[in-house]
């Protein structure tokens, strides 16, 4: 072992394990306000760990409105912390109707779980621990405004992986809508019909990722992975 060697050793073996990948987007087919005004209430809203930005549905049946979150690589989720309804303030919170009842499906299962009707994040352990890339979160209940049919609103969805969290508000300043992105973001796939196996991921900041996967990976075939902006 050379002198050069030795120190690039050392530091390779201090080195921390690799955190897992972040969160890539949030997508909804619609909420409240798209059209008018389109960042109020965007899906994106739901990664920030803040109160004064929320996502809403389009009208009082949030089931027509799945909320799907994909990350940046494979990540294993033993914790999400749902902050339920619209938390700007206690009159907002009362004013819109808040999720009860919700689900989350990752490839292969998914679980359902019911949060209480109160202002702030409340954790929700999976156990087993959800693994994927894409994740698909609906409001199957809600608790009730006074106007029924209000809005249901969601405040936070943090994920947690091996107790860190994926998104929070570290993410405030890259969160802001963008008109160009918002048309692609989330993840397109290709292949034959109910059996994809390209798949390829615009993320919030600008960047991208395209995966390969071939069902019946021959000799010499490998899974290719690429990204950039």
């Amino acid at each position: 072992m050379s002198p050069r060697t030795l120190p690039i050793l050392l530091l390779l073996l201090s080195a921390p394990a690799a955190a897992a990948p972040g969160v890539g987007y949030a997508t909804s087919t619609n909420y409240f306000k798209k059209d008018s005004r389109p960042t109020l209430y965007q899906p994106l809203n739901l990664l920030d760990a803040r109160e004064l930005t929320v996502w809403c549905s389009r009208g009082s049946d949030a089931q027509e409105d799945p909320i799907r979150v994909g990350f940046r690589g494979p990540v294993t989720i033993d914790e999400i912390r749902v902050y339920t309804g619209n938390g700007t303030d206690d009159d907002t919170f009362s004013e819109f109707s808040r999720a009860k009842k919700l689900s989350i499906k990752g490839p292969t299962r998914g679980t359902t779980f019911t949060v209480a009707d109160q202002r702030g994040l409340q954790a929700v352990t999976l156990n087993p621990p959800l693994q994927g890339e894409q994740f698909t979160l609906e409001i199957l209940d809600a608790y009730p405004a006074d106007d029924p049919e209000s809005p249901v609103c969601l405040t936070d969805v943090v994920f947690y992986s091996d107790g860190k969290p994926l998104n929070g508000n570290w993410l405030t300043q890259k969160l802001k809508y963008d008109k160009g992105h918002a048309l692609v973001l989330g993840t397109w796939f290709a292949g034959y019909k109910g059996a994809p196996d390209r798949y390829l991921s615009f993320f919030f900041d600008g960047t991208f990722r395209f995966l390969f996967e071939p069902f019946e990976k021959k000799h010499g075939m490998k899974e290719r992975s690429y990204g950039g902006e």
